[in-house]
């Protein structure tokens, strides 16, 4: 199967259930080394007069290390059937695993990062802003309480949408 590229208006569903619901991977890297991981929290819009996706990462997932240093991730997403092989790349490390190999997914190396072969969309993000959550910025202690207990703050990255990949039919 091949991808088609689409413009990011004309991206179907409903961002809240692709990301909340469907769950994504985030991925950055390259054939020379890569890594993935399952993400449900980000969003899309527009920032700065360009379409944008946003992403969170907490400091202690490897693929920190990846998005860090390359100026490309992937936002991918997935049919259903795929959601056990996103449940481990969610919860396996890939400094422990081969995360494709463990999961069955082919890993795509082209637009200058990494994607996989068994997304149904995939959005290619040029970096355009990295910070670390400031924890004396949330305004709702419950938020910090209930989602930093161990106080391992996100770091937010935004990338705009440079291409968008849909699977061919």
């Amino acid at each position: 199967m091949s991808f088609e590229t689409i413009r990011p208006q004309d991206i179907n569903g409903n961002v809240f259930d692709l990301i909340g619901n469907q769950w994504m991977l985030v991925t950055a890297g390259d054939s020379n080394g890569y890594n993935t991981m399952t993400a449900s929290w980000g969003g899309m819009g527009v920032m700065w007069g360009k379409d944008v996706a946003v992403t969170v990462i907490r400091p202690q997932r490897y693929t920190m290390e990846f998005v860090k240093k390359n100026d490309l991730f992937t936002l991918s997403f997935y049919d259903q059937q795929y959601k056990p092989a996103l449940g481990i790349c969610g919860s396996k490390s890939g400094r422990d695993i081969d995360k494709a190999k463990e999961t069955g997914l082919t890993p795509v190396f082209q637009e200058g990062t990494t994607y996989f072969e068994q997304a149904k969309l995939v959005l290619v993000c040029r970096k355009l802003y990295d910070s670390p959550m400031d924890p004396s910025n949330l305004l709702d202690e419950a938020v910090d309480e209930k989602w930093y207990p161990d106080k391992d703050y996100h770091r937010m990255f935004v990338g705009e949408i440079v291409k968008v990949l849909r699977k061919a039919e």
